[in-house]
């Protein structure tokens, strides 16, 4: 088990008129239903397209069930100081953005006051490949996980053990419980030795093996997995789900798994998402 420390949570602040007026005002807004703008590429993996679909759908339906505005785009180049002026809460529901102009907006978004929820894929960084880690804020400091260092394979449920039920997030949740169907990534780092990192959830021992392979490295017998976690210099939420299972095997790639048809890991992802609107303390 990690023990993970927790340091105030960094405060929305004015670093001059613009960025008040862009994000603070905005991002402290609780009087009204907060509004989230999700970001999504949904080109390559089916199991990733098949999840952004997934998610839509769910994040439409829980928007008018617990009164706020959801939106989504695939144009990244929105990702811009105006535009994410207008919401509380970013979601990455697959990728991450790549120009240094979508970069630097969304750190400054961060830094004043905003609120992210991540999704499996939207920490993957691996050098070399069609997403390097070259964004070492990012990777290194804001998730805190680096680059990614390996995954379980098939999609399979694990049962997720609670390490702080206390957070807001987690409060909730049974101790333990069995998630949807997912591939379970490793990390370069370690985040038990980031004092700004609070792991939320982990992979309890008892899903041990994990993963059917055929590859040896894509079963798991031991170790230590965070699965939930944030950083408290941010308002943040990372989660290590959103891989669908698809029949890649027999090539008919039918969709053979769904994340939000598992009501205990629904309650995580919703209470997450109120918590970083400011609706549940």
């Amino acid at each position: 088990m990690c023990t993970s420390f927790t340091i105030p949570l960094k405060a929305a602040f004015v670093y001059g008129c613009c960025f008040f007026m862009c994000f603070g005002s905005k991002a402290q807004n609780n009087n009204a239903g907060f509004k989230v703008i999700a970001f999504y590429t949904a080109k390559n993996d089916r199991a990733h397209i098949s999840f952004v679909h997934e998610a839509n759908r769910w994040f439409t339906a829980m928007a008018k069930q617990h009164q706020f505005q959801y939106d989504s785009t695939n144009n990244w180049n929105k990702l811009n100081t105006a535009f994410l002026s207008q919401y509380q809460v970013v979601l990455f529901l697959d990728t991450r953005p790549e120009t240094p102009g979508q970069r630097d907006a969304f750190k400054k978004y961060m830094e004043h006051g905003g609120a992210w929820m991540g999704f499996h894929f939207a920490g993957f960084a691996l050098t070399p490949s069609a997403f390097p880690q070259n964004w070492n804020w990012y990777h290194d400091t804001f998730i805190g996980s680096g680059q990614y260092k390996g995954n379980t394979w098939k999609p399979t449920p694990a049962i997720l053990r609670v390490e702080d039920s206390t957070h807001p997030v987690t409060r909730r949740l049974p101790q333990t419980f069995t998630s949807s169907p997912n591939e379970w990534y490793s990390w370069e780092k370690d985040l038990c030795k980031d004092p700004d990192i609070k792991i939320l959830l982990s992979i309890d021992s008892s899903s041990f093996p994990l993963g059917t392979g055929p590859k040896p490295n894509e079963i798991w017998h031991s170790g230590y997995y965070p699965v939930v976690w944030t950083n408290t210099k941010y308002k943040m939420l990372y989660l290590n789900m959103g891989h669908n299972d698809i029949d890649y095997e027999h090539k008919t790639n039918k969709e053979l798994s769904f994340q939000f048809n598992n009501p205990v890991q629904n309650k995580l992802v919703i209470d997450g998402l109120l918590w970083l609107g400011g609706k549940l303390h």
